[in-house]
Order: C-alpha cells, then structure tokens, then sequence
C-alpha cells in the first residue's frame, strides 16, 4: 500500500538518478507505516527507502515513518486500509500483508489494499549448531527420520518460519517439531545454546552466532546459491552455502518479499508513481548497501509481475496452511 511521489525532472549530479514525470504528485507530507515496531527489519527497511528519497530528492512531500506493528503486523494494515483512496499512506510489509487475513481473524482483507512494490527477498537458511555432527542437509534429514523429538525454533506461530519447518516435513518425511520464540534473536540464541536442532532463520538474524562459530549453516533454501561472496566464518560467506534442493531437502525456493502497499481505490497514476519512484530507490548505490548489509537478495517487482507473484505465492502457503489446520476460515 504505498505510493511514492515523482519529481517531474529530479536529477542527483552524483548519481544521475531521475524522478520520471507523472500525472499525481504528493503535496503533503505522506506517512510510511510500519508494520512492526522500532529497529526490526520492516523498519529498517522503510527508513533506508525513507533516507534515500530524501537523500536524492526523489520526492518534494516530506516523508513521515510511523510504527504500527501490534497484531503480527495486523495493526499497520488495518490502519492503512482505513484510509481507502488515500494516496498519502503507505504501508511497509512483508508477505504477512496478504497471508495474515488467510491464516488469522484480522479486521481487513487482501483486497483492501493494492500491492505497490517488492524490493528484496530475506532468505532463508537452515541452520545446525556449530559443534552439531551434520555436515549437509541430507544429513540432518537422515537424522530427523529416526528420531521423533528434534525441535525446529522459529519466529512466531504460523508464520514464515513454521510454515517452512512444516514444508520441509512434507518434502522430507519427517516429523520436526517446532518451538515459536518471540523473534528470529531468540531462536539463535536457542540455537547456539543448544536447546533446539536446528532453526531456519535468516542470514542477518544468525549473522552474529556464525561469526563466532556457535551456529553453521547446512543450506539455503533459494534455487541458485547467494550472491554474496563477503567472508563471515574464516573463509566462508554466503555464496558458499549450498542450496537445500541440491543437498538432501527438496525445495527450491522459499523467501519473504519486502513489500510496500497503498489502500485501495487509489488511482492507478498513484500506484505508478511510488512504483516508479521505489524503481528508481532500488537503482542507488545505498540501497545495493543495504541489500548487502542485511544479506537480502535484490527481488524489485510490480505491476503485473508482483500481482502473479503474490498470487502464486498466497496459494502455495494456503496449501500449507490447509494441510496443517491453520487456515482462518
């Protein structure tokens, strides 16, 4: 649900970054909501867009960031689809825009906001503790078939990470059982003490505990390796993992998207306004910085390509969500 703003010729001399003419422009101030509180991901991720238009201008309207994350993200949702046909709200999200009102009771619908952009992927790892016997994920498999009580910690409850865990049982053939802690943190934490086998988070959330050699990954759960070739544990980095479908888990690809919403009735130059202007935030030299430092791999999507994606993405989950019971309705 956001919408961003267009210069009709904005240029950065040391960039050459230019904000595209459109038909509407903001002429207020235009709030980003987050959907979640202070200094989680979602928020660093609206406050790095945030720095960046205003760093190249892209936007005349001051941009304002409000945090609104009770309810699993519920309350930053509801908030901004309260404000139907309101160019002026954004939401800043995650997948859990258009999976919450599928496996929760929450006061919106999917409908009642129209997706905007994506601008990058969080993967996601399966990771082992650091002095654990695995070497690949066909060894942690092998494993979790002979034995009923291997726990998987995770983020929450029926979401992102449970969702995984129970996909990894239907590919695999095991029975992993799974602890929700109140943050990806908490489960590396777990982890590394080792009061749980495994957990799938992301590359920021174990980045510390790897460094340290506490955790190790077995496999990324992404077609192709990472990108990124920066050392993390002596001389291994991200691009060293190897992918789960190649070594003993069969999926090829499971990541949360980043997404950024407006309410819906919106006019459609809205729409490819703050597309255009988050295209061109997606371009700088900042953004590649923070994609980098959060260990997220570049994902910029909209229009039709995000429409199919989420389409393709809500049914895949539903069909999680209905084989384990957890669908709202």
């Amino acid at each position: 649900m956001k919408k961003y703003l267009s210069l009709a010729c904005v240029v950065a001399p040391a960039l050459g970054v230019v904000a595209p003419a459109h038909a509407f422009e903001p002429t207020r101030p235009v709030e980003f909501v987050v959907t979640a509180g202070p200094g989680g991901g979602t928020d660093i991720f609206a406050r790095t867009i945030q720095a960046i238009i205003g760093k190249y201008e892209l936007m005349k309207a001051p941009v304002i960031v409000t945090n609104k994350g009770s309810a699993g993200g519920a309350e930053g949702f509801v908030y901004t689809a309260g404000y139907h046909a309101d160019a002026y709200k954004l939401a800043f999200g995650t997948n859990n825009a258009y999976l919450l009102p599928v496996r929760a009771k929450v006061p919106y619908k999917a409908e009642d906001l129209v997706p905007v952009s994506a601008l990058a992927a969080d993967e996601f790892i399966l990771w082992v503790n650091g002095k654990s016997e695995f070497k690949t994920a066909g060894d942690f498999v092998a494993k979790a078939k002979g034995s009923s009580d291997m726990k998987v910690g995770g983020s929450q409850s029926k979401d992102v990470d449970q969702i995984l865990t129970s996909m990894i049982n239907d590919a695999s053939g095991t029975k992993l059982g799974y602890i929700p802690f109140k943050s990806g943190g908490e489960a590396a934490v777990q982890l590394a003490g080792e009061h749980i086998a495994a957990n799938v988070n992301n590359p920021s959330e174990n980045l510390g505990q790897w460094q340290a050699g506490m955790v190790k990954p077995l496999c990324v759960f992404k077609s192709e390796k990472l990108k990124s070739g920066a050392n993390v544990n002596g001389d291994l980095g991200w691009a060293d993992i190897p992918t789960c479908k190649d070594t003993g888990i069969a999926i090829d690809n499971y990541s949360m998207p980043r997404t950024v919403w407006l309410p819906a009735g919106v006019d459609a130059d809205v729409v490819q306004y703050y597309a255009d202007i988050l295209k061109k935030v997606a371009e700088t030299p900042e953004w590649a910085k923070y994609l980098s430092d959060t260990s997220q791999s570049p994902a910029y999507m909209s229009g039709e390509q995000l429409t199919a994606f989420i389409k393709t993405d809500e049914a895949a989950v539903s069909q999680v969500l209905k084989r384990e019971g957890w669908l709202a309705n």
